[in-house]
């Protein structure tokens, strides 16, 4: 039994040693205060949105909570006061599932805030269907809403330079693929419906976030705007919550002891949307609060202008 006990009390040390050396990862460094300066962060209702909300409130900045549910975006929205002691922070409701959604939201910040300086395109989704606009869940919110949403804010950002647009993708872009075919043929990523090809489409999606923020860079050019791209790290949020409850349950072991909470999974996007000097990386991509190499197809530029122009058509820029 001794001996018995002697192992677990090693194992539980490994994993505290790790959890705390190794999962909870850099922090943001910038001491930047942000008064007189207009922030939005979508799905900032719950997880790192909220955290990142929160921090920027701390820092003086106008933080506009852009979230679907208006009972939870009115809960995040009194914690976040709360939290930061701030009362320069307004909620917004924005669904990116709904394109006219996108665009009324757009047109009410526009109208009513004079200053935009930096975008958060926090808001993710893991979960297969269609938006009301037909297009594939995960495609339609994690990047076209995105997409439009900041296309239609680009004018607001580069006058009120330097600003920022930081898009939060995730590491599982290295697994994803853009099927271009399927994306004409049945505006989604892919149409099925297994635990594997539902991951497998969360990739895709995420692989989205980081091509468009490689095209923008370009667009960007000769303005005073950038755009960062990250992986905030493996984080204990509600991403999941629409999974199997099997598939959750399986999961839990690992967001105790393997996974950053979401103040820690906030740092590496307070990094960019933050830190000083990184103006020459624009359209790079972080994580851990670092700039990373990319493999070749995460930085096509073909594939993320081909990309770019069927997303304008697809909500109606083009």
């Amino acid at each position: 039994m001794s001996t018995f006990l002697l192992v677990v009390g090693a194992v539980v040390g490994i994993a505290y040693l790790f959890r705390h050396i190794v999962v909870k990862g850099k922090q943001c460094t910038s001491k930047a205060r942000l008064v007189g300066k207009t922030v939005i962060v979508t799905g900032s209702n719950t997880g790192i949105g909220k955290s990142t909300a929160i921090d920027l409130a701390k820092r003086g900045a106008r933080v506009i909570l852009a979230c679907r549910s208006v009972q939870r975006g009115q809960a995040a929205l009194e914690e976040v006061k709360r939290e930061s002691g701030s009362n320069q922070v307004v909620f917004m409701p924005l669904d990116l599932g709904s394109l006219k959604s996108v665009r009324s939201f757009a047109e009410n910040f526009l109208k009513s805030e004079p200053r935009l300086d930096i975008l958060i395109n926090n808001a993710g989704i893991f979960v297969q269907g269609r938006t009301e606009d037909g297009l594939g869940m995960m495609f339609g919110v994690n990047h076209i809403g995105h997409f439009l949403l900041t296309n239609l804010l680009l004018e607001r950002l580069k006058e009120c330079g330097p600003s920022r647009v930081v898009s939060v993708s995730s590491a599982g872009h290295n697994f994803g693929k853009i099927n271009f075919d399927c994306l004409n043929t049945h505006k989604a990523l892919g149409i099925g419906t297994s635990s594997m090809e539902v991951f497998q489409f969360y990739c895709d999606s995420k692989l989205c976030n980081v091509l468009f923020t490689h095209e923008l860079a370009k667009r960007l050019k000769g303005t005073k705007a950038s755009c960062y791209s990250l992986h905030p790290g493996a984080i204990n949020t509600e991403l999941a919550r629409n999974t199997s409850s099997v598939l959750q349950m399986l999961l839990k072991p690992m967001t105790v002891f393997f996974w950053k909470n979401t103040v820690q999974g906030s740092q590496t996007t307070l990094h960019c949307a933050l830190q000083e000097g990184i103006e020459p990386l624009n359209g790079r991509y972080f994580s851990n609060c670092t700039v990373r190499e990319l493999y070749a197809k995460a930085k096509d530029d073909a594939a993320a202008k081909k990309l770019w122009e069927l997303s304008e058509r697809l909500c109606g820029l083009a």
